[in-house]
């Protein structure tokens, strides 16, 4: 194992035939078809005589030259009657000479003289070229069947005993990373304290395995690691391998399937093969999903080319010899539709769940991604980390990465806090937009997110405020913003109704200003109905239907697969599910419309600020509606006085 750092290169696919002698046994038989040709040039070729250029002009005047051919200064014929050289005494036919340099004006007059025959031919003209064209096709479409030939000869022999198929197209295409290229560890992965501590055990494993196998224990053979995308799957299977030391192959699963039948499993055993002469090993197949959806289901069911792949995945992982140090790790967003055969104990015996970073682990993760991003002193990481709920590893780079892009554009030597707001919002909203909005729809926006804003401002157990703005991004025209104070898992009922009817806050201010609504609240509408959807039918709150779970409106992996699965509730029922739906809803716009009509002055006073100013601070709001509220307490107390 120790050789390997000695090797430059970065990826080792074993196998891989030396083609250096296939090459030489080319060379010789081009070299033997050029002799061949040469000797039968020579073979059947006429004796010709080179003649000095005054003996072939004496030849013309004893009419002994038949006819010549001119090519350039080269001149070439046949003689009338045999040529007797006086050095060899051997008869000659033919002759060649060369003209001299000068020009020699009676050459042609002395040739028409004796009625010789001439012919001139372009330079350069010859006829082993042509003969090249004609043979050189032939000896390609010869040697490309002596190839195949050989390698389908090879193949057969593999395929007999579990072989990598036709031209090599079943081998493994599994990426190999050596020692020295694997130098991610756990400390470069920002929180995932559980899953780096179930990991730990397996780099133990891998690092010293007779240690456990003295007590008698068996490695897990698989581990799935299962989270939303950007949580850090590949990362943490990298840190893994990187930890252990040890060979790590790195695969997609849809690489194994191409579109020959059988290709799919002879890549697995092949992938397994190469893992098994250099265990202990770690492989990792990434989006296993591809490749691992239960079998047979939906409309199309059936044996297909995925199938087979998943059935050789299965029989590789339960057919490991016991502790033969090669553990699998798998990633996954989607573990619902994983085989029930792949993840029963004995394959991927163990799962990792990898949740949404928390704020300690948001911050961990933005403080290594912006080590090497100069940051300006007002750049706070911790408001920051508080500011990015929901945001996933991946998108927390991203937002690192947007922000030093802006810095650029400007400009700047360093990263401000303005930077990472304004990448921010063009991660959740997208980018500003150049075109102006007129009057009368900003005015409409405007007064949307001030019943949103205020109703989050005065309803108890809702998100506290932070910012409201009418600056159009993306798709929409104006936001609002509320961040939790902290990670909230366990949510209450009521804290959910206001949650509702803060959402509900800008219909309900377009109805009571304009005593009209618009399609601006369509998003609004579909938020509040899945999660009022959600309180009847999957968390109990509703009264009339009880504490009871009904499976509505789930997302189906398979084509057909809701088909064969009847309802779990009567019609009656649906009507109901349908009634305590509009029921709260109803019942929390009814709420929202009066709050806000109760603060009516704050309310165009909040539209006229935001009109005014686009955007505006979790503080400046707060400065708009206290100086409301003392105004309005002057005047209660003017009043009061007067009356008295």
């Amino acid at each position: 194992m120790d050789n390997e750092k000695k090797t430059s290169n970065r990826y080792y696919t074993p196998g891989t035939p030396n083609g250096a002698g296939n090459i030489w046994k080319y060379i010789i038989f081009f070299l033997l078809v050029w002799f061949v040709i040469s000797y039968v040039n020579s073979a059947f070729s006429v004796a010709s005589i080179k003649l000095p250029y005054s003996e072939f002009k004496g030849q013309i005047k004893k009419d002994n030259v038949k006819s010549i051919v001119i090519q350039g200064n080269e001149i070439s014929g046949d003689f009338k009657s045999a040529y007797i050289s006086q050095e060899d005494s051997v008869k000659y036919q033919k002759f060649s000479s060369v003209k001299p340099a000068f020009n020699d004006p009676e050459l042609i007059s002395l040739l028409e003289k004796h009625n010789v025959t001439i012919t001139a031919e372009t330079e350069g003209n010859s006829w082993l070229p042509y003969i090249l064209i004609m043979i050189l096709p032939w000896v390609l479409i010869i040697g490309y069947f002596m190839y195949a030939r050989k390698k389908m000869q090879g193949n057969m022999q593999n395929m007999m005993g579990g072989g990598t198929g036709l031209f090599g197209i079943g081998k493994s295409k599994a990426k190999r990373y050596r020692r020295s290229d694997s130098n991610v560890t756990f400390d470069d992965v920002a929180g995932l304290k559980h899953p780096k501590k179930d990991l730990h055990e397996i780099v133990d494993y891998l690092k010293d395995p007779e240690k456990f196998k003295k007590l008698g224990a068996d490695i897990p053979k698989g581990i799935l690691l299962m989270g939303k995308p950007g949580t850090g799957k590949t990362l943490l299977a990298r840190a893994t391998a990187g930890e252990a030391g040890v060979p790590f192959y790195s695969i997609s699963g849809s690489e194994f399937i191409e579109m020959f039948v059988g290709v799919g499993a002879s890549r697995v055993r092949d992938l397994f093969e190469n893992a098994k002469k250099e265990a202990p090993a770690i492989v990792f197949i990434d989006e296993v999903d591809s490749i691992g959806r239960s079998r047979g289901t939906g409309l199309g069911g059936g044996h297909d080319e995925r199938e087979q792949t998943l059935n050789q995945i299965l029989s590789e992982m339960d057919g490991f010899v016991p502790n033969q140090s090669v553990v699998v790790i798998a990633a996954t967003n989607r573990p619902d539709v994983l085989d029930p055969a792949l993840i029963r104990p004995g394959r991927f015996d163990r799962q990792i769940m990898l949740e949404l970073p928390q704020k300690n682990a948001r911050l961990k993760i933005l403080e290594i991604h912006s080590r090497n991003v100069p940051l300006d002193d007002n750049v706070d990481l911790d408001n920051l980390a508080s500011r990015t709920i929901g945001f996933s590893g991946a998108e927390i780079k991203n937002l690192v990465n947007e922000a030093a892009l802006l810095a650029g554009r400007k400009s700047k030597t360093k990263v401000g806090m303005k930077e990472f707001e304004e990448a921010r919002d063009k991660i959740l909203l997208g980018d500003e937009r150049d075109e102006k909005v007129g009057e009368e729809e900003r005015k409409l926006v405007a007064y949307h997110e001030a019943g949103h804003a205020l109703l989050a401002d005065f309803l108890p157990n809702t998100d506290p405020l932070q910012k409201v703005t009418i600056i159009p991004r993306g798709r929409t025209l104006g936001a609002t913003e509320q961040i939790p104070i902290e990670d909230k898992y366990n949510l209450k009922s009521d804290y959910l109704l206001n949650r509702i009817t803060v959402t509900l806050g800008g219909r309900a201010a377009e109805k009571i200003v304009f005593n009209d609504v618009s399609n601006g609240a369509a998003n609004d509408l579909k938020q509040v109905t899945n999660l009022a959807r959600k309180m009847v039918c999957q968390w109990g709150m509703s009264d009339k239907i009880g504490p009871v779970y009904f499976r509505n409106g789930e997302e189906h992996p398979f084509l057909g697969k809701e088909i064969t699965q009847p309802k779990n509730y009567s019609e009656s029922t649906a009507n109901l599910i349908d009634e305590e739906i509009h029921r709260i809803i109803s019942g929390m716009e009814k709420k929202a419309e009066e709050t806000l009509q109760e603060h009516r002055t704050e309310l165009d006073a909040l539209a006229e600020a935001l009109i005014e100013n686009e955007t505006m601070e979790k503080e400046e709001i707060d400065w708009l509606l206290d100086k409301i509220n003392n105004s309005s307490n002057k005047e209660k107390q003017h009043e009061q006085s007067l009356s008295s």
